[in-house]
């Protein structure tokens, strides 16, 4: 089952946002299998766009971001125009991004400074080295489709974005959701753990192949 959110990074981050991508994890969760969930994103903050903004609002937005990130289903993200603030936000917390020709990611400014949301976390993360994104998070440089491909930021540049997506539905669908979730965390975890905590984690998830393995073929 393939269900939808829409992200628009131009609008002022709200509840509304917050349950928008709640509600679209809820979908995905309920979906045999896990699903798929293709995230559209699109937009980016200007102008005086914290107004209404608070911390209590902001741990809340994150929180639904970290559990798109965790989420037991295939993510897809397809990206458009100007991406920053939530758009930023959901199309890091993805496994598969797909941009049109012209996309930017965009660090959301306000008074000249880069918004210290986990979108910089990401970035810096998911980058091959903090060096290669330093002039985006410290000075908000857009980074443009053809470098946020080479940096991995983005999987695909595509022309036909539409065909793309659904050329990545098509593979993921005979992805266990859970099992892929699974190998997500591993390698999540994987930069910052060590040896021995790593092989426990690695063995549980073997045995729990291995397990599965003999209960098909019983």
């Amino acid at each position: 089952m393939v269900t939808a959110a829409h992200i628009d990074g131009g609008r002022p981050l709200s509840a509304e946002t917050v349950a928008a991508l709640a509600a679209a994890c809820d979908r995905a969760e309920d979906a045999a299998g896990g699903g798929v969930l293709v995230v559209h994103v699109t937009g980016a903050p200007h102008g005086d766009w914290l107004g209404g903004l608070t911390v209590k609002l902001v741990n809340r937005w994150e929180q639904a971001v970290r559990r798109l990130e965790r989420l037991p289903a295939v993510t897809v993200a397809a990206a458009t125009g100007d991406c920053g603030g939530a758009a930023l936000d959901a199309l890091l917390a993805t496994d598969h991004r797909i941009a049109a020709p012209g996309t930017r990611l965009v660090p959301a400014l306000q008074a000249g400074l880069v918004w210290p949301g986990m979108a910089l976390f990401r970035l810096a993360r998911q980058a091959p080295g903090a060096a290669a994104v330093r002039q985006a998070v410290l000075f908000g440089t857009p980074i443009a489709a053809a470098d946020a491909l080479a940096l991995h930021l983005v999987h695909e540049v595509a022309d036909d974005p539409g065909a793309a997506v659904a050329a990545a539905v098509a593979r993921a669908a005979t992805v266990p959701g859970a099992e892929l979730a699974i190998r997500r965390q591993l390698t999540l975890d994987a930069p910052g753990a060590g040896f021995e905590d790593a092989l426990g984690s690695h063995l549980a998830a073997v045995d729990r192949t291995l397990r599965r393995t003999a209960e098909a073929s019983s």
